[in-house]
């Protein structure tokens, strides 16, 4: 029986041309996966790659998760985005948005970061109205001015935010179709994040929103190897404020404890508790020897 989540993988972070990237999701489209997210980083452009993907590769969705709104306006943010979507086709290009981190947001782009989920509710509000029907947007707001309207067809693409905060889980849940997680277990997705994004896209009148896991995976009969494998890695990515508040929220002793870890069972039981606590899609980033990335897909992809 299938589960109540759709699975997808994280991939191509560390892609280094187009044609690596989208071989990438050509073999995670053979291997029947449903989506595959692919990060904006400090290599390839996300919208350019899916765009090429999605003409090259039929039958898998297509994610960005996620393109920070910093050096973004959102005029040529939702001119890519929907590029993107049109050379994908209709309902295939979900566009996964985020606010970063002060690191990121002020020694990248020289942008503050206090007071940067304001900016995002206009960067939101400006794509809401380039992605309706009239392809019409007004916005004069504090942060942002965004007036023009585009010619360019065809459905919009999805939009979902990274919301781990109160404020960006209200702003996901009123103004787009969602959230995708990071660093977030099953505990804090049940208690602080699904209630919230349901409540706020309720009283938006809006419909159910997707839920969206990323989390590390990895199946593997050597779960103590495993660990002491990934623990440096993940204690890097809770060097992160964002990260460490959910690694606390969460009461595990150490950030690999949010790793989806051991053999094929407890994986599967590991991913019934996120389900359980409102996951309607995992985001897997497959992880481990070459060997347990290899019975980490095929598990996964059992699943779909």
């Amino acid at each position: 029986m299938a589960p109540p989540f759709a699975v997808g993988l994280f991939a191509g972070s560390d892609a280094t041309s187009v044609a690596d990237a989208v071989d990438r999701i050509r073999v995670a489209a053979a291997e029947g996966f449903g989506m595959v997210w692919l990060p904006q980083t400090n290599g390839l452009d996300a919208f350019t790659v899916l765009a090429v993907a999605g003409r090259e590769v039929p039958d898998i969705e297509l994610g960005t998760a996620v393109v920070p709104i910093q050096g973004r306006h959102p005029i040529p943010l939702a001119l890519q985005a929907l590029t993107a979507a049109d050379a994908a086709g209709p309902g295939r290009l979900t566009v996964g948005l985020g606010v970063t981190h002060p690191a990121v947001s002020e020694g990248w782009f020289g942008i503050p970061y206090p007071g940067i989920v304001d900016v995002c509710a206009e960067v939101v509000e400006a794509l809401g109205g380039l992605f309706s029907t009239e392809r019409h947007t007004d916005v004069a707001g504090r942060h942002v001015t965004a007036r023009m309207s585009t010619p360019v067809g065809g459905p919009p693409p999805s939009t979902v935010l990274a919301a781990l905060g109160p404020r960006m889980l209200d702003l996901a849940g009123r103004a787009t179709d969602g959230t995708i997680t990071w660093m977030t277990g099953p505990t804090a997705l049940g208690r602080d994040i699904t209630p919230r994004l349901h409540e706020a896209a309720e009283k938006a009148s809006r419909p159910g929103p997707r839920v969206i896991v990323g989390i590390p995976v990895c199946v593997t009969d050597d779960a103590l190897a495993a660990r002491a494998r990934l623990a440096p890695m993940m204690d890097r990515v809770a060097t992160m404020p964002s990260y460490a508040r959910k690694v606390a929220a969460e009461s595990v002793a150490d950030p690999v404890d949010l790793v989806v870890l051991g053999n094929e069972d407890r994986v599967g039981d590991h991913l019934s508790r996120f389900a359980a606590s409102g996951m309607t899609e995992l985001c897997a980033n497959v992880v481990g020897t070459t060997e347990e990335q290899a019975r980490t897909r095929a598990f996964l992809s059992s699943l779909t």
